[in-house]
């Protein structure tokens, strides 16, 4: 797979959260190998760390990593206000950290409700308001939503995640529209069944990845590599009219 070289994101100051591993750190490497200027959030110490190590001596720049509870929106705050004050501003948002815990309706309680949001969609609106005055003050930003296939096929099992992640879409278009004036621009990612090492691990036993191979137009797993490359384009100067929508990443998935 070749991969696109975007000269716009040379120097972005670009902040990821739950980089750590899956998605995530599919994120980090692809805007690190395009030279930008990468921090990730996470909780994930040990997944972080082996990533970082990964990286060194493959890429011209490093990440910098953060331990912080995206939950902790005080520490979530201070986290990203330290990254400002380091970079001078952030260009690029990508709210990605999420988490896809099975249950089932009867069992949930108004605190695993509110766990549930704030894991999924809560830090994602805290994380925008955070870096918003200093795109401003730079002339225009990027933020880009991660929103998930799963509401969109009605899959069992994660009513709580399909409603957060139902909400992002919202939240994607409504920013969208607030912030066009200031030139920044929200756009949210739709991936598929992606292949991670989480989902091959929880989930994606053989016969549920023949079921949605089964229900793809296109017959290839999903990776995040495939994900960082729609996220990459979005985030580019190439895209400089493209927010307030949706962009499926899931090779036809019906």
């Amino acid at each position: 797979m070749s991969h696109a070289i975007y000269p716009s994101l040379k120097d972005k100051r670009v902040l990821i959260t739950g980089g750590g591993s899956g998605i995530g750190a599919g994120f980090v490497e692809a805007f690190v190998r395009q030279g930008a200027k990468v921090h990730l959030i996470d909780i994930a110490d040990a997944d972080a760390a082996e990533l970082l190590a990964t990286l060194k001596g493959t890429t011209g720049t490093l990440p910098t990593y953060h331990h912080c509870d995206l939950t902790d929106l005080n520490a979530l705050r201070a986290t990203i206000d330290k990254i400002i004050e380091l970079e001078g501003g952030v260009d690029i948002l990508v709210n990605n950290a999420a988490n896809d815990d099975r249950h089932v309706v009867e069992d949930v309680t108004p605190e695993y409700w509110d766990n549930r949001m704030a894991v999924n969609l809560r830090h994602l609106y805290f994380a925008a308001q955070a870096v918003i005055p200093s795109m401003k003050a730079n002339g225009g930003g990027a933020i880009i939503n991660l929103g998930s296939i799963s509401w969109h096929l009605a899959l069992p099992d994660i009513a709580l995640y399909q409603t957060a992640k139902a909400g992002i879409e919202g939240m994607t278009r409504a920013m969208a529209r607030d912030l066009g004036a200031d030139n920044i621009r929200v756009t949210c990612i739709v991936p598929g069944g992606v292949k991670t090492p989480r989902q091959m691990r929880l989930w994606h036993n053989p016969e549920e990845e023949a079921r949605m191979l089964g229900q793809q137009c296109l017959k290839y797993r999903v990776e995040p590599k495939d994900i960082a490359a729609m996220a990459l384009f979005l985030a580019s100067d190439d895209a400089r009219l493209c927010t307030g929508h949706n962009y499926f990443v899931d090779a036809g998935w019906r």
